[in-house]
């Protein structure tokens, strides 16, 4: 069996759950936020619930170098350290806020330390101080949500888990709740598996992609090499895009543009006021992405990178779906473009050439 790294969360489950097979075997890493992304009724759930030890199909769950399963072991749900985050927040109607989130938490824990979460650092990063008195029947949804995910958090697990947490919400709410999930993305150091069917969620939060089809893994690795993937579904998608992390390197304030660095190039995006220094995510779709042989010159488009076509091929009868590699980085962006195009520019694998990259959209800002 292939040794895994302590710092991974590794799982292995193969059996029916009734009619439905599942076959996974994953490993991802004990640190950020790692997406568990496919078309509803894949198994996301499924292999989530294994994972919590709510349900037990035979294979093997190490997280962190902990076995809680294996052919000899199973930890019940009670004895695995994770926070769980249903879609439905699922409070206590007859207790307050604060007795909610305070509800699994160790007794006498309620400050911060190296090892644990403080009661008010979670009221800090979720914005909960106003509500600590307030019944849940007095909540909205968005609210109800944030006080769910405090309560798993002073859990203090050793995993947090959470199934589609904003599919309940309409869009408005979930727009006002995702910076709050960024904030703890940015702050602290807790995994987090996060399942969901939506590809703009998992866009603007994951670091790692668990990519599921039919109750089998399709692909494990970083965001940005699945999506850059021609293999994989989500680079042939019509709305195929790449996410990549970056860096605000200063401000320009006659023109409200913000330069970015990203691995291998500088770009120039409309933008409020940012810090320098301060991370953002940035995602480019395969639609915004030309191509010149030449270096563009008196054009209206702010940003062209000089890359180098990684791998080429046909999408249809008169697309081209193009991987490029920024030269001096590793970064990789994706072109859509018209076979014609591809023809008359006399495009091939390996060329030297510049992207012009006609939009980028900006996520709000990590922090540090």
């Amino acid at each position: 069996m292939r040794a895994v790294s302590p710092r991974s969360i590794r799982g292995e489950f193969r059996g029916k759950l009734g009619s439905f097979a599942v076959d996974v075997n994953f490993v991802a890493p004990a640190t950020g936020i790692t997406g568990l992304f496919g078309p509803s009724g894949c198994g996301k759930s499924s292999v989530l619930r294994c994972l919590a030890g709510l349900q037990h199909l035979p294979g093997r769950c190490e997280v962190d170098g902990e076995i809680w399963q294996d052919g000899a072991t199973f930890l019940k749900p009670h004895h695995r350290p994770i926070g769980y985050v249903f879609q439905e927040a699922s409070l206590f109607a007859h207790l307050s806020v604060q007795d909610n989130l305070l509800y699994g938490a160790p007794h006498g824990q309620t400050a911060s330390t190296a090892e644990a979460i403080g009661f008010d650092e979670v009221i800090e990063l979720l914005g909960l101080s106003k509500l600590l008195s307030r019944s849940p029947r007095n909540l909205s949804g968005g609210e109800r949500q944030r006080v769910a995910i405090g309560r798993a958090l002073l859990s203090q697990p050793k995993l947090l888990l959470m199934d589609e947490p904003l599919s309940a919400l309409d869009r408005l709410t979930k727009d006002e709740i995702l910076p709050f999930l960024e904030r703890l993305h940015a702050r602290l150091s807790l995994p987090v598996i996060y399942v969901s069917h939506d590809i703009s969620e998992i866009e603007r939060l994951a670091d790692h992609l668990i990519l599921m089809q039919g109750g089998r893994v399709l692909a494990a690795g970083p965001l940005g090499e699945l999506q850059s993937d021609p293999k994989l579904p989500l680079a042939t998608a019509r709305d195929a895009a790449v996410n990549l992390d970056a860096v605000v390197e200063s401000y320009d304030a006659t023109y409200g543009l913000v330069a970015l660095t990203i691995g291998g190039g500088r770009l120039l995006v409309p933008s409020p006021p940012s810090e320098p220094r301060t991370r953002q995510r940035i995602r480019i779709a395969a639609g915004d992405v030309s191509l010149a042989r030449d270096a563009p010159r008196d054009s209206s488009i702010l940003n062209a990178l000089p890359v180098r076509i990684v791998s080429a091929s046909p999408l249809n009868a008169s697309e081209m779906l193009t991987v490029l590699a920024l030269r001096g980085g590793e970064a990789r962006l994706l072109s859509r473009l018209t076979r014609r195009s591809w023809d008359q520019l006399q495009l091939a694998e390996g060329i030297d050439l510049f992207a012009q990259i006609k939009g980028v959209a900006l996520a709000p800002s990590r922090g540090d």
